[in-house]
């Protein structure tokens, strides 16, 4: 019999749909085609494939070789496939037994040498390897990011000869082994190290405590990106599974997986330069962003309306949903975007505008016009919004020691956990109904609220978020019910509106 079946991955976003790999060999003139969808760097794979086998010194089929990737409809790419390609030619042509490449799958690209090279978006293809029950065999250089998944069977190899003594039973290939990492490195920016800004770092705890979104407005030097910065050290550590759907987007963007710190959250903060395509993904073929980057982490926009407007409107539907959708003529691709939004920006151009320490030089149409780049739909997104103040000299020589983000992080993850014992998620990706369920108010705490909407003109959306908000509040003081002091708290952050 001259066919032979080899299993592997194609990368399709974060997902990685199962490819077949089947090879035939038949009369005629020698020659090698690869049909199935593919692209370029999937179609020179024939002569990468070729030269590997022969520099091997094993024995490439003087026949014609049919290599069929299915299913057909699929778009297949990268250098992926050539180990998977190799495999079955040697196994159609009784180089290789058969019999055992149906209980594994196969990713890596040959060198002409016959090495084997990382590939990207590996840690998807184990994920869904492991629930099909098969191993995979993957380059060495991908082994630490593929053991992140603790009940696959990976195995690693450094050339396409050693894969061959593995199937033939003469070599046992090692098994890839996770390395471990401090979930906070010493480095972790400290909350100790700012002075000052109390009204700040409490909306900074209650914003880590129900994963709400926070904008920080104030005059420069107010340490606005000092306790952005310091957001992720108060955070509660990523469960095994938010850590893992990280790394595979990390994988697919080709980033790897830093086995030292895979339990880390993300920080990402692009440049206010950034196109629409940096911060949300894109590409012929797509590839995440900056939202997806900052799963389950924080994406942090510093000099807010310095964006262009374009490019801040495609946050709205992410901030939503948790996911974006990248559609392309030929593809479409989705990607998550769970992520937790910190802004800062100047009250005004010259940044002075309401500071009694110094003159503000701009007129009220150019504050307006600058205040005005941020759309009213995405601050309606924005659940705490906060003025910080210029700090007093005398605090800033203040040697009085401050509450460490270790403390901090204390009753974060306190009411964290309240949180997910009662819903399941954190507060601040609450849907109306759970919200409606979880934050009943009583009749005295209704009639604020009513007020606070009639007087701040709160939108139906805001709405909700100050109700999530003080839910929050209230878990940080360990209160089953929303207290009016709660409530008051949390509508005080909604009262400062820049557009």
């Amino acid at each position: 019999m001259s066919l032979a079946v080899v299993y592997s991955r194609a990368q399709e976003g974060v997902n990685a749909p199962l490819v077949i790999c089947e090879v035939h060999l038949s009369g005629g003139l020698p020659g090698t085609s690869i049909v199935g969808l593919p692209e370029t760097a999937v179609r020179e794979a024939r002569d990468r494939v070729r030269a590997a086998i022969l520099n091997c010194q094993l024995e490439y089929p003087q026949r014609k070789v049919t290599v069929g990737l299915a299913p057909a409809d699929l778009p297949k790419d990268g250098g992926r496939f050539d180990l998977p390609i190799a495999l079955g030619i040697l196994a159609a042509n009784d180089s290789i037994p058969r019999t055992l490449l149906e209980r594994h799958e196969f990713l890596g690209e040959l060198a002409l040498s016959g090495e084997l090279r990382a590939v990207h978006g590996v840690l998807p293809a184990v994920l869904r390897a492991a629930r099909a029950g098969r191993s995979v065999i993957v380059p060495r250089a991908n082994a630490a990011e593929a053991a992140l998944v603790s009940d696959a069977d990976v195995r690693c190899a450094d050339n396409l000869l050693e894969v061959c003594a593995h199937l033939c039973g003469k070599l046992e290939l090692p098994r890839a082994e996770r390395g471990t990492g401090p979930a906070l490195p010493a480095d972790q920016p400290d909350l100790a190290e700012v002075r000052g800004q109390p009204h700040a770092r409490r909306a900074l705890e209650i914003a880590a405590a129900g994963a709400h979104n926070l904008l920080l407005v104030g005059p420069p030097g107010t340490g606005k990106t000092m306790l952005a910065c310091r957001l992720s050290g108060i955070l509660p550590p990523l469960a095994e599974h938010e850590a893992l759907e990280l790394a595979a987007v990390r994988s697919v963007a080709g980033l790897g997986a830093d086995v030292q710190d895979w339990m880390r959250r993300a920080f990402r903060s692009p440049h206010h330069t950034a196109s629409a395509v940096a911060l949300v993904g894109g590409g012929s073929v797509p590839r995440p962003g900056e939202v997806s980057l900052a799963h389950h982490g924080v994406l942090f926009l510093d000099e807010l309306p310095e964006y262009d407007r374009r490019v801040l409107e495609v946050l709205r539907e992410p901030i939503e949903s948790g996911q974006i959708t990248i559609s392309r003529a030929a593809r479409q691709a989705d990607f998550p975007a769970r992520f937790q939004l910190v802004a800062a920006m100047n009250p005004c151009p010259c940044g002075h505008a309401g500071d009694p320490s110094a003159n503000c030089r701009c007129t009220p149409d150019q504050i307006q016009r600058y205040r005005s780049r941020i759309s009213g739909p995405l601050l309606d997104r924005i659940d705490l919004k906060l003025e910080m103040p210029r700090v007093p000299h005398a605090e800033l020589r203040s040697a009085e020691p401050a509450e460490t983000s270790a403390e901090v992080r204390q009753r974060v993850v306190a009411a964290r956990n309240v949180q997910l014992a009662r819903a399941g998620k954190p507060n601040g990706w609450l849907n109306n109904r759970e919200t409606e369920r979880d934050c009943a108010l009583d009749p005295a705490g209704l009639a604020l609220l009513d007020r606070a909407v009639e007087r701040l003109g709160l939108s139906a959306r805001a709405f909700h978020r100050v109700l999530r908000v003080a839910r929050s509040i209230a878990d940080l003081a360990a209160s089953p019910r929303i207290e009016r002091n709660h409530l008051s708290e949390a509508i005080q952050f909604r009262r400062f509106e820049p557009a």
